[in-house]
């Protein structure tokens, strides 16, 4: 990389924290110039304005999370193991980029009026529902999942379960809700498997 992309790479990795702690309004042009040690020029020469800059942090903490909560493809592993460890991972594993889950953070936050930041979370949540859907499928095809489970919906109860857990768990400074959430989940993958599959 260029010295050019070298900086820029490190304004998003700086700024990635403040955003997905203090949201879009919540973090100003001020606090990302002490975060970086760069003036307003220097950040604006990369960058054209505060939205894209918060769109690229958000992409950064998003890629973080995914990095670290999506287990690695194992072919030797059934698909209601891989949901379970889908689950395991989330619980466990807490987003590298401070603040928490950036997709629950930015959604909260692109409701005030950000229609760039409101389509990448989005987006992210598409892949993160697709990601689990095709678990889902696999499943099916291979006679581990039962045929009237409905890819989608799972995926959904997954994903609203654990980010509804994760936001409550943040309010009582305790993982309990999210513990709560995986033995649920965990009932629920196990009603869902074939009656040849068990996991655990």
């Amino acid at each position: 990389m260029s010295k050019g992309e070298v900086t820029r790479q490190r304004i998003i990795e700086l700024a990635a924290p403040l955003f997905n702690q203090r949201g879009f309004e919540g973090c100003s042009m001020q606090d990302i110039l002490e975060a970086t040690g760069l003036k307003k020029g220097g950040v604006y020469r990369h960058f054209s304005s505060k939205e894209e800059l918060a769109a690229e942090a958000f992409r950064y903490s998003l890629s973080q999370a995914i990095k670290i909560r999506t287990p690695p493809p194992d072919p030797s592993r059934t698909a209601v193991e891989r949901l379970h460890e889908v689950i395991d991972h989330f619980v466990e594993k807490p987003s590298p980029v401070p603040g928490g889950c950036p997709i629950l953070n930015a959604a909260i936050d692109a409701d005030d009026g950000n229609p760039v930041l409101r389509e990448l979370v989005r987006e992210g949540l598409k892949s993160w529902r697709s990601r689990i859907s095709q678990i889902v499928r696999d499943g099916i095809s291979h006679k581990e999942i039962r045929r009237d489970v409905q890819p989608r919906a799972l995926a959904n109860t997954i994903i609203a379960t654990l980010e509804g857990a994760l936001m409550i768990s943040r309010l009582d400074g305790s993982k309990s809700a999210l513990n709560d959430a995986r033995a649920s989940l965990e009932e629920l993958i196990e009603r869902v498997a074939a009656p040849q599959v068990s996991s655990r």
